[in-house]
């Protein structure tokens, strides 16, 4: 079929790189302009141009699809379907329409639970045991439209935001043949979305990384795990964020501590009193630094984690 592929980031590269190298004709690769980025700004283009010029596919960049010279320009590919993986642009209706099977979309979570931006983020941070990939007809709506096909897996509990993704870009990418292979075959069956179990997966913010040690440690140790490669949870020591890479929960009870206070640092870990139990922090990182084991932390800032103080 003659596809039109629109993503950005690398989990959509992962599933533009699965259609290059099927049966498929892609006739035009969309993805969001370049961005300034990183400490001297410069422009950075998307994993997805990347991929696109190294295959000489036709790329298009437009600020928005409500333009309708980009509409009419889309609509001239005449293509049979438009995938659609994490593009981060509204499509309009027209745009919808234009192809002639219309959008499908590769959404990473089990529709109709996290609709939204940061759907792998959300179900790690609330604690979900499983995740996956809907492939969804698209409409109008926030990813409301009826499901194709569902790929399921389990969310461990050392899965990150980082280590999640890659899961579910392994599912994504045969779910995704497998739903235009019955597209093209005419064969496909839609199921509409049960709107009543549906939830919202907010884009990330770098605010909410901000680690509050009066919830409890479980809760903390999930959003760790979450914001696990961004936007990375932190906490304040002095005038510095120091970032959590990796971390644990050690307690459940009550440990008669206020919350923030440092109950133990050692080689293992340095251990906070929490909401609800304690937490120990394996993995830290200072402003301009690496990423470090708590041991090497200890060797070089252990004056500034005496137990008995509160974070």
């Amino acid at each position: 079929m003659r596809l039109i592929f629109a993503g950005t980031p690398e989990f959509s590269a992962q599933h533009l790189q699965a259609l290059i190298d099927s049966d498929h004709q892609i006739v035009g690769v969309y993805t969001q302009p370049d961005r300034r980025a990183g400490r001297g700004k410069k422009m950075i283009a998307s994993p997805v141009k990347i991929l696109a010029q190294q295959h000489q596919l036709p790329l298009f960049q437009p600020a928005s699809l409500k333009d309708i010279a980009a509409q009419q320009q889309l609509a001239a590919l005449q293509a049979d379907v438009m995938v659609v993986v994490a593009y981060g642009l509204l499509l309009p209706k027209a745009v919808l329409e234009a192809p002639r099977h219309g959008c499908v979309n590769v959404h990473a979570s089990i529709l109709p639970r996290w609709r939204g931006a940061a759907p792998i983020q959300r179900a790690i941070a609330a604690g979900d045991t499983s995740s996956g990939v809907t492939i969804m007809q698209m409409d109008v709506g926030l990813d409301t439209g009826p499901i194709l096909i569902l790929s399921e897996c389990p969310i461990s509990p050392e899965d990150t935001g980082g280590s999640l993704q890659d899961k579910l870009a392994q599912l994504g990418s045969p779910a995704l043949l497998q739903a235009l292979e019955q597209i093209e075959a005419g064969s496909i069956q839609a199921r509409p979305q049960n709107d009543s179990e549906a939830c919202y997966a907010a884009k990330l913010s770098k605010q909410e990384a901000a680690i509050d040690w009066h919830l409890p440690a479980r809760q903390l140790h999930n959003m760790i795990r979450a914001f696990n490669p961004f936007p990375v949870a932190y906490f304040q020591l002095g005038d510095q964020p120091v970032r959590v890479w990796q971390a644990r929960v050690t307690t459940s009870g009550d440990s008669g501590a206020a919350p923030g206070t440092i109950l133990a640092a050692s080689a293992e870990g340095i251990d906070i009193a929490c909401g609800q139990g304690s937490l120990r922090l394996l993995q830290l990182q200072f402003p301009g630094k690496k990423i470090l084991p708590v041991a090497e932390i200890l060797n070089g800032h252990g004056q500034r984690f005496q137990v008995g103080s509160v974070l």
